[in-house]
């Protein structure tokens, strides 16, 4: 058996990146308060990391982490840094990050219509969920998918580590892969969801008001972005 009593791994977890030319706190604090409050539960005490890419000005690091404090988020660093923004924000504590294509969040929908032909496996030991989720619940499929008889209500939130099978509307949350596994999918019968998300990547109701808006649809992840395809 090991005596040692400090160990130090290296390992991945889900990040949300925040890109924005404006880094202003007001600006900050207006845009952020409405995106939260499309999912509060599902962004409270997220870490997040600042992209300086389009930066065109020194930001107040340390304001801007009071705010994040202030709505329940943690701010953990930032990339896309010039070498003077990077010095800025580590000496407010911040860590300086080189983050690749892996960490986008938020993508588009194709450009073109697709549709989802292949057959995914249902698991043999399913949650099973007979009637409506309702407004305020939230139902979790540990290590297995999740299968929904029903409408998933807005304000309702449905997670499970495998995928999410929804024969009825999404009106609320559906996070699947929720213990990062980026295979897992979301099936609905028809899609006005609050929220997706698969292995931490995650798309609003706002984006999702488009080409599959109120259809039958299938999410997954594909080259580390999110795609939305037709059931056909």
């Amino acid at each position: 058996m090991s005596d040692q009593l400090l160990e130090l791994k290296g390992s991945l977890f889900p990040l949300t990146v925040l890109s924005c030319k404006e880094l202003s706190v007001t600006f900050l604090q207006q845009q952020l308060s409405q995106k939260l409050a499309q999912a509060p539960a599902f962004f409270y005490q997220a870490p997040i990391i600042l992209n300086l890419t389009d930066c065109q000005q020194l930001p107040d690091f340390d304001a801007i982490k009071q705010l994040f404090t202030e709505l329940n988020l943690v701010l953990v660093g930032v990339c896309g840094a010039n070498p003077e923004l990077k010095q800025a924000a580590q000496q407010a504590g911040l860590a300086s990050l080189q983050l690749g294509k892996d960490a986008k969040t938020t993508v588009k929908a194709p450009a073109e219509p697709a549709k989802e032909s292949e057959i995914t496996p249902i698991a043999l030991d399913s949650k099973i969920i007979e009637q409506t989720v309702r407004s305020g619940q939230q139902i979790y499929a540990k290590g297995t998918d999740l299968i929904i008889k029903g409408t998933v209500g807005a304000g309702a939130e449905v997670i499970a580590d495998g995928n999410i099978h929804i024969y009825g509307t999404l009106r609320g949350k559906a996070i699947a892969g929720a213990s990062g596994d980026s295979s897992k999918r979301i099936f609905c019968y028809n899609l006005q969801a609050e929220l997706i998300s698969i292995a931490g990547n995650y798309w609003l109701s706002d984006s999702l008001q488009g080409e599959f808006w109120g259809k039958a649809s299938c999410i997954k992840l594909q080259d580390d972005q999110l795609v939305l395809a037709e059931l056909g």
